[in-house]
């Protein structure tokens, strides 16, 4: 592919910024905003012409309980929204709340979640919140939590790097012994 971004027109962003920030020792709060801008003029579904300008805007906070990573608490708000009933999913991410940040966390909020359970654009702000919760909440928690037995517990098959039997995990092992 011959991409030149300078011989074509944008025509929309989505930026997406997580921020981990320390309550207690063992208590986080994980803030994740979504927007999406439209950069030129667009018909909408109805055929009404749009301007460009923010689509949506979305901010997910919880409340992240360490080193377990238990999901304690979730607040939603939707400053910017494409239409006046999309605002009815505000509460959709409730069932989230008990849960862990764990390997196939994204499945589950995807199956408890997504669709027409909720919105696809907080379920994608979500889920790509849980990986950034994951690096920013251990970053920032006291050594004492930091065993290898925790680090092993939490980081097996995450990834490839992390995959049982892999080097890492066998680095964690020997430590362990």
């Amino acid at each position: 592919m011959n991409f030149d971004r300078t011989t074509f027109q944008k025509i929309h962003t989505r930026q997406i910024d997580v921020a981990t920030y320390k309550c207690t020792s063992e208590t986080f709060v994980v803030e994740g905003v979504l927007k999406d801008s439209r950069l030129a003029d667009a018909y909408g579904p109805t055929g009404r012409l749009f301007p460009p300008g923010t689509i949506h805007h979305m901010i997910i906070r919880m409340q992240v309980k360490g080193p377990d990573l238990i999901i304690e608490d979730i607040e939603v708000e939707m400053p910017t929204l494409p239409n006046e009933f999309c605002i009815e999913t505000i509460n959709c991410l409730e069932p989230i709340k008990g849960m862990r940040i764990v390997s196939g966390f994204t499945s589950k909020v995807k199956k408890l979640v997504g669709g027409v359970k909720g919105c696809v654009h907080l379920v994608a702000l979500m889920t790509a919140m849980a990986p950034a919760a994951f690096q920013g909440i251990f970053s920032g928690m006291d050594r004492k939590y930091k065993t290898p037995e925790m680090i092993s517990q939490s980081m097996e098959n995450t990834c490839w790097v992390w995959r049982s039997g892999g080097p890492l995990m066998n680095r964690l092992s020997d430590a362990e012994n």
